[in-house]
C-alpha cells in the first residue's frame, strides 16, 4: 500500500492511495479463512467448504469490503502520521471508476482541507466588564402590578351599563353559515373578554356597547386559513344573547395574591420576583459579555480558513436571511441564493471563532457530560408537549441532532473557560444601561 502526495497548497491536501492487486488478494484470502469455520453450504459439512467455492460465492462482496478496509486503514495511518485533521469529510474518488476490474491495482484519489494550526491563545490580553443590575424596588412593584392585572377578577356592572373594551360579557351564542347552524358554533354562558381576540376577528368589537339582556347579531367571516376547511373564508352570523356585563378589577396586592403564585406571603412573592428579574438581567449581561469576548478574540487571532467551511457557512447565512426576509415561504422550492460579500465576511468571522473555540476546548479538555446532554434534551422536548418520549427516541437515533444539542453547551463551557483566564471587572449599571447594551448587540 502506497500513499503519494499530489497537492499541498495552504490547507489543501491531495493524495493517491495505491493498493496492489496482490495486497487485495491477500486480504480476501485472509477474510475467507476467517469465515470458513462458520460457513455451511449444501453438500459440504460446516467448516469444510473449499476456499475456491467460498471465493466464487462470496469473493466479490469480500473484495469490496477489503478495498474499503484498505483505503480506510491507509487514511487513518496517513492522518496519524501527518497530524492533519480534515475540516470536512475527505473527498474520495477511485481512478478508473466502473472500468476497474478484479486483478488490477486500486488507486484512490483523496482530497481535503486540513484544519489550520492555531497558536496558543494569550488570554491575558482579554479585558472584560461583567455588567450587574440589582432589581430595583420600582421594578418589583411594577411586576407585582402586572401579576395583579393578570389575576384580575370581573365584577358586575350596574344594570343597563354598556360593555366596554376590556369588559367581560357572559353570552349564549349560536353560529350560522348560509342559514344553517354548524357544529361547534354554539355555546352557553360563555365568559368572553372583549378585546382579548380569542374569537374570530371582528366578533368581539360588535359586542362593545351591548347591555345585559340584549340580543345581538354578529356578522363575521372566517379567516381563509381557518382550521376547519369547510368554514374557511365563509361568512357567518352569530346570534348572541348577553346575560351579564362585568368590569375588570385588578386583584389586591396582598398575601392572598402571593399565595395564588405559590409564595407564602407578599414578602416572599417580592423576593421571588426580585430573584427572577436578577436572573433575567444576569442572562442579558452574559450575552453582552460573550459578544465582547468574541469581538476581542476575533481581533486577537489570525489564521488561514478552510475555504469549504467558509463557503458552506456563507451559503447557510444567505439562506437563513433570505427566509427571514420572505417569511411566507416555508419550503425550499426557490431559486439559488447567492452569498454576498457581507455574508462571506460574517461567515469568515463565525468559522474563525468556531475553530478557535474548538481548539481551546480541545486543549483544555472541555467536555459535555451525559447529565448536561440529558438536560438539553429535556428542555427541547418540552417544545413538543405530548410527544416527549418520541422526541427522546428521535434524538437517540440521530447523531446529527445530538451534535446540534451538544455544540452550544460546549461553546458556552469554552467561553466560561476563557473568561476565567481573562481579566473581568464587575460593573454595576442600571437596567436601562443594560438594555442599551443588549440592543447594541443587534446593531453589530
Amino acid at each position: 500500500m502506497q500513499v503519494t502526495e499530489t497537492l499541498k497548497d495552504g490547507l489543501k491536501r491531495g493524495y493517491t492511495i495505491t493498493v496492489t492487486a496482490a495486497e487485495l488478494d491477500a486480504q480476501v484470502h485472509e477474510k475467507l479463512l476467517e469465515a470458513q469455520p462458520e460457513v455451511e453450504i449444501k453438500g459440504f459439512r460446516k467448516g469444510k467448504v473449499p476456499l475456491a467455492i467460498l471465493k466464487k460465492q462470496f469473493g466479490e462482496r469480500i473484495l469490496g469490503e477489503a478495498m474499503q478496509s484498505a483505503v480506510d486503514e491507509a487514511m487513518k495511518s496517513h492522518l496519524e502520521s501527518s497530524g492533519d485533521r480534515p475540516a470536512l469529510q475527505p473527498e474520495v474518488k477511485m481512478q478508473g471508476g466502473e472500468s476497474w476490474t478484479p486483478g488490477q491495482d486500486v488507486v484512490v484519489e483523496v482530497s481535503y482541507e486540513a484544519l489550520p494550526e492555531i497558536a496558543e491563545l494569550d488570554a491575558s490580553k482579554i479585558v472584560l466588564d461583567r455588567l450587574t443590575v440589582k432589581a430595583a424596588e420600582a421594578d418589583v412593584e411594577e411586576a407585582l402590578k402586572n401579576l395583579a392585572e393578570n389575576a384580575k377578577n370581573f365584577e358586575d356592572r350596574k344594570k343597563g351599563t354598556k360593555a366596554k373594551d376590556g369588559d367581560q360579557v357572559v353570552i349564549d351564542f349560536e353560529g350560522f353559515v348560509d342559514g344553517e347552524a354548524f357544529e361547534g358554533g354554539k355555546g352557553e354562558g360563555y365568559p368572553l373578554v372583549l378585546g382579548s381576540n380569542s374569537f374570530i376577528p371582528g366578533f368581539e368589537a360588535q359586542l362593545v356597547g351591548a347591555k345585559a339582556g340584549d340580543e345581538v347579531e354578529v356578522n363575521v367571516s372566517f379567516p381563509e386559513a381557518y382550521g376547519a376547511a369547510h368554514l374557511a373564508g365563509k361568512a357567518a352570523v352569530f346570534k348572541c344573547t348577553v346575560h351579564e356585563v362585568k368590569a375588570p378589577v385588578a386583584a389586591e396586592i396582598n398575601d392572598e395574591l402571593a399565595k395564588k403564585f405559590g409564595a407564602e406571603d407578599l414578602a416572599g412573592l417580592k423576593s421571588q420576583i426580585a430573584e427572577r428579574l436578577e436572573a433575567e438581567y444576569k442572562g442579558a449581561s452574559r450575552a453582552v459579555l460573550k459578544r465582547s469576548l468574541l469581538d476581542q478574540l476575533d481581533g486577537l487571532v489570525s489564521f488561514e480558513l478552510p475555504s469549504k467551511l467558509v463557503e458552506a457557512e456563507a451559503s447557510q447565512i444567505a439562506h437563513q436571511l433570505w427566509h427571514e426576509e420572505n417569511p411566507d415561504v416555508h419550503d425550499h422550492n426557490h431559486g439559488s441564493i447567492e452569498a454576498t460579500e457581507e455574508h462571506n465576511k460574517l461567515a469568515e468571522r463565525r468559522v474563525r471563532l468556531g475553530l478557535l473555540l474548538a481548539e481551546v476546548g480541545r486543549k483544555a479538555e472541555v467536555t459535555v457530560t451525559d447529565a448536561e446532554m440529558t438536560q438539553a434534551v429535556i428542555q427541547t422536548a418540552r417544545q413538543y408537549p405530548g410527544q416527549e418520549r418520541a422526541y427522546f427516541e428521535f434524538v437517540q437515533k440521530n447523531p446529527q441532532i445530538q451534535q446540534q444539542l451538544r455544540a452550544p453547551i460546549f461553546e458556552d463551557k469554552v467561553v466560561d473557560h476563557i473568561v476565567g483566564l481573562g481579566k473581568v471587572t464587575e460593573k454595576e449599571v442600571s437596567k436601562e444601561e443594560l438594555q442599551k447594551a443588549v440592543e447594541a448587540l443587534d446593531e453589530l
